[in-house]
């Protein structure tokens, strides 16, 4: 495959891998009685995030691409709402609550610039 690009070398996987990463270690703190409430849910979408960056990846066809792409900034949006859930609840403290966000808003500009990317692909030649 020329121009072939394994998905664990993007920057916008690695980024939503850490991303993962950080909220299994802020959830870790949240109360016990959230262990299948919330947690459970942000862990499920933060993890969907680089999940789906890699299956939209491993597609043939850029639209399909397209499409897990959008699915991965759907669940990153998720988060955010939870992430602002959480701080309500005072689950989340301020530090962690606005490096969390910061997160998100740099995952979602590198997802939406992979999707912009994969849009000029399928672009018909002049």
């Amino acid at each position: 495959m020329s121009g072939y690009q394994k998905y664990t070398e993007l920057d916008v996987w690695k980024q939503a891998k850490d991303l993962a990463a950080y909220i299994y270690h802020v959830t870790a703190s949240f109360p016990k009685e959230e262990q299948f409430g919330i947690i459970s849910q942000m862990r499920r979408c933060v993890v969907s995030v680089p999940s789906n960056i890699a299956e939209g990846c491993g597609r043939q066809h850029i639209k399909e691409t397209i499409h897990f792409l959008s699915i991965a900034r759907g669940s990153l949006y998720e988060l955010e709402t939870q992430i602002h859930i959480s701080k309500d609840l005072h689950f989340i403290n301020e530090v962690d609550f606005n490096k969390t966000l910061q997160s998100i808003e740099h995952v979602g500009k590198l997802i939406n610039g992979f999707i912009r990317f994969q849009n000029t692909k399928k672009a018909p030649k002049p």
